[in-house]
Order: C-alpha cells, then structure tokens, then sequence
C-alpha cells in the first residue's frame, strides 16, 4: 500500500518499504467486495513500471485481476512487476508470462483457486490441486521471477503507524467534536478491521496453511523457523492495514461532504457513496507512509470514472496516477534541507525543494485526465496554495481532503486558496451538514459478537449497492 517516485537511494528515510505497499494495495482493492465464489477467490493486482504504479486492478464478476490487466494494458506488461493479493491460476499466469512481464509476486495464503475446501467439495479441490501444478510447471518453465516477496517490518514500524494513525486528522476531529466520549472509538474500529482481514487474508489453521504452501510449491517454507517467521510477518502486514483503515473510520454522521448551501444535480459535483470516498482515502493514506519528510506524511491517488462500465471490477471507476510528498526523483537523502520552520534559517528549511503528493500524482499519472469524466483526487490532507492552481488546471473536478489546515498561512506554505477555490467540487471530512445535530445513526439489526455496530447515514442510504470500489 506507498509509490510513485521511486529511486535507488542509498539508504531510505521513509517508513514503509516498496515492498509492504505493492503488497497492501492489492489487498485493499478486494475489501469492499467479497462477491468471488468458494472456488475462485477474489483478487487484487498493482502493475509497476519503473518503479511506478501503473495500475491497479480488481477482479469482476467475470474476470480475474490478471485477465483484466492484460486487457488493460496488453504487451505494455513487458518488463512491468506485478504483485498479486493471492497466487493466480494458470489461466492467467500462462497470459501474463507471455506478455513478458518482469516479475510476479503474491500473497502466500489460499491462492486464486482456492484449496480451502477440501472437506466440502473434494471434487473442486481435486481440479484446484491440478491447477496448482500447471501454475508450477509454468513458473519452472518462464523467464519471469514468479515468487513470494514478503519481508519482516521494520521493528517499530507497527507501533508508528498505529500512534499517526491515531493522531490523523479525522480521528482528531471526531474526538474534538465529543470531548464527553468514554469509548475509545478508533481502538474499537481498528480491533474491528484485524478481525475483518485476518479473515479474509489470513489462513487460521496453521495445518491448512502447511499443506496449501506445499501444494502451491512452497514446502521450503513450511519448517520453522521459516513457517513461524512467514505467519507473523504476514499477520504484522495485515495489522499495518487494518490500522491504517481504521484512521477513516465509518463513525456517526461523519463522512466526505460538501458544506456549500447550494446543492446541484451535475455528475461533476454529485458526491460519492461514503464507502467508496472512504476506501479511496485509505489508499491514499497508505502512500502517506512512503513519504520522505521527517515531519509530515501526504498521500494522494486520483481516480475518475468513465462513461460506461469496464471489464475491472472497480467498475466505471479507472486508477489515473498516485503519488506522495518526496524530493526530486534520482537526489540522494543529504541533496536538500529537511528542516521545516522551527528552522530560522530560511534558507535551509524543506519547503521550496520537496515535491508534494498532488505534484507527484499528476506528474506520474499513467493516463489523461479527460475533459467528460468526472475525475477526483483524495489526499490526506488540505492542498496548499502551491497544489490547488495544479488541480484545478489538470481538469480534476473533485477534491476529497481534510480541512484542517484550510484557511491558515504559515511560515512557508499557506493554504489560503483552498477556501476560495471555485470550479472544483470540495468534500472535507466533517459532520454531514444536512444532519449536524445527530451524531451518531445506529441500525439495531447490525450487530457484531453482541455489540452493536455504528453506520454512517450515508451508508443507510447506500446498503442496497455494492460496496466495490466504483459499484454504485
């Protein structure tokens, strides 16, 4: 789940390595839709080029993640590094291998064709051990690396994430707006988020996921300390996700919303289901971690959504380009100040040499912002003066941000044009102003281990669509 400019440094200052983050995107892509049959499991894949984000797909009702970025992107594969959120099957590996792809990496769990239900179809587990061999014998037989890529974390890297995640804006915005809350609402949202993707992305029984590796040819791994170490480096990558998410919390009434009176029926300023807006935001707050600012972490992912629905299962919805706040690609760590305005030094401060989240996006963008579409970009936190003009020239009809900083004019970054921006629609997290006085909207049939669950109202409104990105 952290990209866009991607240099060989001698030593790195962000937080989250290349790795954690190809990994974690093709993960979340499949969170928000769990429609994949016991057979064939959903999944999720991040194309990289050069060390860029090309890509991001999801498989569809009709197609898995690999078939559709063959689709997408057909003999630009070549060279390009794929990372898988499970092993795919043979019929995608075969196609993929053709196009000349670099390398594949996957998620070590249940692969694509699932060999978890052995006991209740043995028959369909038969066919998926079959398909387990072939994707074997293509992998001996390919010049494509087709293996797993998963590292241990930095040892404080659990612990970092989980603090800025609490201090993110939109937690402290809700606490702000409770400040008689008793329950500690992003512990309970995040303890809610492990269970939710241990579920779906890790195997319970440490047999099952012994014979699944061996089946899928990873017998190397199942001796400890190999197994032990593999198990808890994926349950700290999966911790590291479920945290992250739980920073953009469905709580109450809060969610992305446009607080200006005037309301219109255009697509361009039609807001997104709450969801979709929410699962966005996350992504962007993945690509926050790979930041190079000692100080401040910026995400930013740009999407927009097409006339008609594509064969990728984010629906009409097509990734544009993403990007986080970094020096300019190819500088080694002591080319530029890293001092921010504590410095009185001006001249030796940060802020006139790094490239922001925005700036990043739209300059490794992988396709055109189209003049017809509905594009939006989500960054984590309110664009400055700097960023704003940018968006808004780009073609970018929406923005979706927090408002923090809105309206204020620091030492050396200001944030005044925000507020003034016209032309762009503006969703800020907030309370939904059309419902400013309730807090907080539960529906008494949503329940979890007896405890009762909250739902956004916007959510209420939406339940009866599918929670895809991009399926509404």
């Amino acid at each position: 789940m952290h990209f866009i400019v991607y240099t060989n440094y001698k030593f790195k200052t962000s937080v989250v390595d290349g790795v954690e983050i190809f990994f974690t995107v093709p993960m979340f892509m499949i969170v928000k839709d769990l429609s994949y049959t016991v057979e064939v499991k959903k999944s999720g894949l991040v194309v990289v080029k050069n060390m860029k984000i090309v890509g991001l797909h999801c498989s569809s009702t009709d197609l898995h993640a690999g078939q559709i970025a063959l689709i997408k992107h057909g003999s630009r594969l070549k060279n390009c590094d794929l990372y898988f959120s499970r092993k795919p099957c043979s019929t995608c590996l075969k196609m993929i291998v053709n196009a000349g792809v670099n390398r594949i990496s996957y998620w070590p769990a249940d692969p694509e064709i699932s060999l978890q239900n052995e006991a209740s179809n043995p028959m369909t587990t038969d066919d998926a051990k079959l398909d387990a061999k072939a994707v074997e014998r293509l992998k001996s037989n390919s010049r494509a690396r087709v293996c797993v890529l998963l590292q241990p974390l930095v040892c404080y890297m659990v612990q970092f994430v989980e603090e800025t995640s609490t201090k993110f804006d939109f937690i402290q915005k809700i606490a702000k707006s409770q400040p008689d809350l008793n329950t500690d609402f992003y512990t309970v949202c995040r303890q809610e988020r492990i269970k939710e993707y241990e579920s779906l992305f890790l195997i319970s029984s440490e047999e099952m996921h012994k014979q699944i590796l061996m089946t899928i040819g990873l017998e190397n791994l199942c001796e400890n300390p190999y197994f032990s170490n593999l198990r808890q480096n994926m349950k700290d990558l999966v911790l590291v996700l479920a945290t992250v998410a739980a920073s953009v919390p469905v709580f109450g009434c809060f969610g992305f919303y446009n607080s200006e009176s005037r309301r219109t029926n255009e697509t361009d300023h039609q807001d997104l289901p709450q969801e979709i807006a929410r699962h966005c935001m996350i992504q962007a707050r993945l690509l926050e971690y790979r930041t190079e600012d000692h100080k401040t972490g910026v995400g930013a992912i740009i999407w927009a959504e097409e006339k008609s629905r594509s064969c990728d299962g984010t629906g009409a919805m097509c990734f544009v380009g993403c990007g986080y706040n970094a020096f300019p690609a190819g500088s080694e760590y002591a080319d530029f100040p890293h001092m921010d305005d504590k410095q009185k030094d001006r001249e030796i401060r940060k802020f006139r040499y790094i490239i922001h989240a925005e700036q990043n996006a739209l300059t490794f963008r992988c396709r055109e912002i189209k003049p017809d579409e509905r594009s939006m970009i989500f960054v984590t936190k309110c664009p400055c003066d700097e960023c704003v003009p940018l968006i808004k020239g780009a073609g970018i009809k929406q923005i979706y941000a927090g408002d923090v900083d809105a309206g204020k004019k620091k030492a050396d970054i200001s944030y005044m044009k925000f507020g003034e921006l016209e032309g762009v629609s503006k969703f800020t997290w907030q309370l939904n102003p059309l419902h400013a006085n309730a807090l907080e909207f539960r529906d008494p049939t949503a329940r979890e281990n007896g405890v009762q669950k909250t739902k956004s109202l916007d959510d209420q409104q939406h339940q009866s669509k599918k929670l895809c990105l991009g399926h509404y």
